[in-house]
C-alpha cells in the first residue's frame, strides 16, 4: 500500500495527459460527426438513386465492420499500400487519423438517427406548412428540425456514452490516450514497471466523465419536454 501511495503522483500526472488526449478526441470527434451526418442522411434520403445507394452502401460498411479495423485501415494503408504517408509520423499524426476515423464512423451512425428523426415527423405538418405558403427549407428549420432534436436526443446520448468508451480503441495506433497511459506502467514507465493498478483507476476516469455527460444530456432531453 505505501509503494501504491508514493506512485500515485507519477501515475495521476500521467492519466491526467492521457485523459486530455481522449477529452481531445471525444469533442473532436463530436464536431465533426455531428454536420457530416447530417449531410450523410439526406444524402441516402436522396431522390436522386446513385447518390442515396452510394450513401448507403457507405453506412452499411462502415456500420458492418469493426471500428478498429478501420482505424487500422485508414492510418496504415496510405503508407503500406499506397506508399504515401498522409498522416505524418508523431503523435499528432495520429491524433488525426484517429479523428478521421471517428468522425467517419460516428457519422454514419448518427446518420441514422438523424434519418429516423426526420422521417418520423409527420408527413401531414410539412404538407400544412406548404399550404401556409412556407419554403421546404422554411418547413425543415422551423418545423421539422425542432421536432427531430426532439425525437433522436435519446439515441444520439446513447451513442456520444459510447463514443466515451470507444475512444479507448485508438490505443490501436498508438494514439496515448488515457488506456495507453495506464497500460505503460504494466511494462515500464517513469520509474514504474509492472504495475496493475493504473489500468483499473483509468475506469474510475470514465465513470466521472460519463456522469457529467448523463446529467448533462438528461437536463436538455427535460428542456425539450414542450415537444410532447
Amino acid at each position: 500500500m505505501e509503494l501504491i501511495l508514493e506512485q500515485m503522483p507519477i501515475v495521476i500526472r500521467s492519466l491526467n495527459v492521457g485523459f486530455l488526449q481522449t477529452l481531445r478526441l471525444f469533442f473532436v470527434t463530436l464536431i465533426g460527426a455531428f454536420p457530416l451526418g447530417l449531410i450523410i442522411a439526406f444524402g441516402s434520403m436522396s431522390r436522386f438513386k446513385p447518390i442515396s445507394y452510394f450513401t448507403r452502401l457507405v453506412v452499411w460498411v462502415v456500420r458492418g465492420t469493426p471500428l478498429m479495423i478501420q482505424l487500422l485501415i485508414i492510418y496504415y494503408f496510405p503508407g503500406l499500400v499506397l506508399d504515401n504517408p498522409i498522416w505524418g509520423g508523431g503523435e499528432s499524426g495520429r491524433f488525426l487519423a484517429a479523428s478521421v476515423s471517428f468522425i467517419l464512423n460516428y457519422a454514419c451512425y448518427f446518420s441514422e438517427i438523424y434519418r429516423g428523426g426526420i422521417q418520423g415527423v409527420p408527413v401531414g405538418q410539412e404538407e400544412a406548412g406548404l399550404v401556409l405558403g412556407m419554403t421546404k427549407s422554411q418547413i425543415f428549420f422551423r418545423v421539422t428540425l425542432l421536432q427531430m432534436i426532439k425525437r433522436i436526443v435519446p439515441p444520439m446520448s446513447n451513442e456520444i456514452i459510447t463514443l466515451v468508451k470507444d475512444t479507448s480503441l485508438a490505443r490501436i495506433i498508438a494514439l496515448q490516450e488515457i488506456i495507453w497511459a495506464g497500460q505503460a506502467f504494466m511494462k515500464g514507465s517513469q520509474g514504474i514497471s509492472g504495475a496493475i493498478w493504473p489500468m483499473f483507476f483509468t475506469a474510475v476516469y470514465y465513470l466521472i466523465w460519463n456522469g457529467i455527460l448523463t446529467v448533462l444530456l438528461g437536463r436538455l432531453e427535460k428542456k425539450l419536454d414542450y415537444f410532447r
